[in-house]
């Protein structure tokens, strides 16, 4: 480093020689712009907090992706109970059939009993008629064969069919108590994947706490690059006098998004995104009383109604403040963010521009008006 940008340095260290001769001086001495070292150190925040949302992103994305083969995991297992509970209903219906065709079985066994019991009855009456009674009482040889080949065929047929459902229900039983077993182990197995599925369902509800806090800590992280670069702004404006700059309203004025221009009034009366709509709110966000100035006078007659109101009003601006310029047909109202030694104020406003944008700015306070609210 040469002598002459110690020499530089050294002065604008001191505090009894002002910014802007200092910068003229460096013009002619052809060295390098001088960094405004207080403004710079911004960036080594600003560029932290970006590193930490890079690993944040990344660490999302791995969760993102962790989310995804979780969902497709829970999809197969969903799957897979859709399919258990199709079975399950239709073994269920096979067993609820089966039931009743062994009921329908049991009922034609008991009817069948009851002929053979009838039948067995008769046959016993006609046994204690002797044969020689029976080929009496037959009008010959031949009726008394048919008689005694009824009876034993009758006999026959009824024991068939006693045996044929009495089969029936046996196997019948067997086929419930398959169709019970079955129905028990795949009521087991729904069961099984109930409780894979709500295992799933909490690691994807973990998953998605913890690209909560991911997402929340680069939400907080951009919130604070934003207030970290509106601080860097305030320090290069004190370090170099800046102009207006057009930044990202981060103020938290509620109508920084409505149409412009509009005729919508805020609660004091005055049109959204309008120089007075702002610093209205600004008032009253401080926790001061903002009186109802709607429709009393554009924003160059402030300065009066707060006279007229017993408001203070000076030409000393204090943080708080509001800065009223008497120009033009409308006037410009600000609010005082910070005051330095110079005569300058560093403010906030909106409408500067006429395009109903947010806009920091640091000016002289010479010829403004201040309402001390």
């Amino acid at each position: 480093m040469g002598d002459r940008e110690h020499m530089i340095r050294a002065l604008l260290r001191s505090k009894k020689i002002a910014t802007l001769p200092v910068l003229l001086l460096i013009g002619v001495l052809g060295l390098a712009p001088v960094r405004n070292v207080l403004a710079d150190r911004y960036d080594d925040q600003m560029n932290d907090l970006r590193a930490q949302n890079s690993t944040a992103a990344a660490a999302n994305a791995a969760l993102e992706s962790q989310e995804s083969t979780l969902a497709q995991v829970l999809a197969r297992i969903q799957a897979d109970i859709s399919a258990v509970e199709t079975q399950i209903a239709e073994n269920q219906a096979k067993l609820n059939q089966t039931n009743a065709e062994i009921a329908e079985a049991e009922a034609n066994l008991q009817k069948q009993q009851a002929v053979l019991s009838e039948n067995i009855r008769t046959m016993y009456q006609e046994g204690d008629t002797s044969t020689i009674e029976m080929l009496a009482s037959s009008s010959n040889l031949s009726d008394f064969i048919d008689k005694e080949e009824y009876r034993t065929a009758v006999g026959e047929q009824i024991t068939e069919t006693v045996q044929t459902i009495n089969a029936l229900k046996t196997k019948l039983e067997e086929q419930k108590t398959t169709i019970n077993k079955l129905l028990a182990d795949q009521q087991a197995m729904q069961g099984r994947l109930a409780a894979q599925r709500a295992e799933q369902n909490r690691l994807i509800s973990l998953n998605q706490a913890e690209q909560a806090v991911y997402e929340g800590q680069i939400a907080q992280n951009n919130s604070r690059i934003t207030e970290l670069r509106r601080q860097q702004i305030r320090e290069n404006a004190r370090f170099t006098n800046g102009a207006r700059v057009n930044i990202p309203d981060t103020t938290g004025y509620p109508w920084a998004s409505a149409p412009f221009p509009n005729s919508i009034a805020d609660p004091w009366g005055m049109y959204e995104r309008q120089c007075v709509s702002y610093t209205a709110w600004k008032v009253w966000k401080s926790g001061r009383f903002m009186p109802y100035w709607g429709g009393v006078g554009n924003a160059n007659q402030w300065d009066d109604n707060a006279r007229q109101a017993g408001i203070p009003v000076d030409g000393s601006p204090r943080v708080g403040d509001i800065g009223v310029s008497n120009r033009g047909t409308y006037g410009h109202v600000v609010y005082v963010e910070d005051v330095y030694d110079d005569g300058t104020i560093y403010i906030s406003q909106y409408n500067a521009g006429w395009d109903g944008r947010y806009s920091e700015a640091r000016i002289s306070a010479a010829g403004l008006e201040f309402i001390h609210f």
